[in-house]
């Protein structure tokens, strides 16, 4: 998620308050109990901590890739860099699952997966709606503004 969102929440304040946001929506989609909670999150943290590492190379080399300017190799290199991403986060994703087993329920591991894609997908909803309204109100200051003119 700190992936896609980087850009868009641009202060720490912003980034503290989506990963509250997070925590709240995961917490009351597991029903958690005190107990699991308490073993819960600190291997759900290293775990986002351990896949932010996986990409952080993968997503430099990325920013600055063209595939259009790029040369047959350099297209294949990136590629290649791309599914060995894959593979190491499938490993993790693997690894983890098998900790949090130790700690929650699988019909609360299921949960999990489809809390942080219903919270990936409800981010990007509104950022959209964000990114709409800043459209919207800069085309109508500029017709307050040719108006004026």
């Amino acid at each position: 998620m700190c992936i896609c969102f980087g850009t868009y929440a641009q202060s720490p304040e912003a980034m503290k308050k989506i990963e509250a946001a997070k925590i709240a929506l995961i917490t009351e989609r597991l029903e958690l109990t005190p107990q699991q909670a308490e073993k819960f999150w600190p291997i759900y943290r290293e775990f986002l901590n351990q896949r932010k590492e996986i990409r952080k190379d993968f997503d430099i080399a990325r920013r600055t890739f063209d595939p259009n300017k790029a040369s047959e190799e350099e297209n294949k290199k990136m590629l290649e860099m791309a599914n060995k991403v894959k593979e190491r986060q499938l490993k993790l994703e693997q690894q983890y699952s098998g900790r949090m087993l130790n700690v929650i329920t699988t019909r609360q591991l299921n949960n999990l997966r489809k809390a942080e894609t219903d919270f990936k997908e409800m981010l990007i909803r509104r950022i959209r709606a964000d990114k709409m309204k800043r459209q919207q109100q800069k085309r109508n200051n500029d017709r307050l503004n040719n108006r004026r003119n």
